[in-house]
């Protein structure tokens, strides 16, 4: 079956190429589109598609709190956030509201259809150079403050289980993946997170993303 898919910007010439790049996918369908923010909450409630794609800064409503609305309704959706932004503050609000990709306008050329592809499928896609922003931010901040990267205090099973959990798989699904109980994942990630000094699902997968440890 076809991902059924919502574009959602304030820009017509946007939505124009962004319904021409995915009209050329036979695993796609574009099922509707969307200039503000609550008329993106309307449909995708009217129409059901499996992603969103939506601009972080539309009238009415803004990406974020719209994409918050969507998945609160629809925890299931693929929401993939367009923005101009790649700085950390507005990543981790993605995240927070529920978003499952992240990408930079310029980028949505080539990477939009590997993240549809991959949100599709359950996985968190961003955008390369997102990553790259990020590290090197985070090097700065270290170096500044004369601190280490906690990366290497974790354990091979509590790196594993940060990578997992960073790609959306649940504690259940991580548990069968890695053969073991329930709480044992949820000891190991309770610990994780103490080492990495993280507080929710969203700062993991933002650290996760900043180490390159999914794409």
């Amino acid at each position: 079956m076809s991902i059924r898919v919502l574009l959602a910007d304030d820009h017509g010439v946007v939505r124009k190429g962004l319904r021409f790049l995915l009209e050329r996918q036979p695993s796609m369908e574009i099922v509707g589109e969307a200039a503000d923010g609550r008329e993106a909450v309307r449909l995708e409630e009217e129409l059901h598609p499996d992603i969103v794609i939506i601009d972080i800064g539309m009238p009415l409503l803004n990406g974020i709190e719209a994409t918050a609305q969507m998945v609160k309704r629809n925890p299931a959706l693929g929401v993939i956030i367009l923005s101009v932004h790649s700085d950390e503050d507005y990543l981790l609000s993605a995240l927070n509201a529920g978003a499952r990709g992240y990408l930079l306008k310029d980028s949505a050329e080539v990477d939009l259809v590997r993240a549809i592809l991959a949100v599709h499928k359950g996985t968190p896609f961003f955008s390369p150079e997102i990553a790259k922003t990020m590290l090197e931010d985070y090097m700065r901040f270290l170096q500044q403050r004369n601190l280490q990267d906690s990366y290497d205090l974790l354990t091979d099973r509590e790196k594993e289980v940060l990578q997992l959990l960073a790609e959306g798989k649940s504690n259940k699904e991580t548990a069968t993946i890695l053969n073991v109980s329930v709480y044992t994942v949820d000891s190991h990630r309770t610990h994780l997170m103490q080492k990495l000094n993280l507080h929710n699902t969203a700062e993991l997968v933002l650290y996760a993303v900043r180490k390159k440890i999914i794409a």
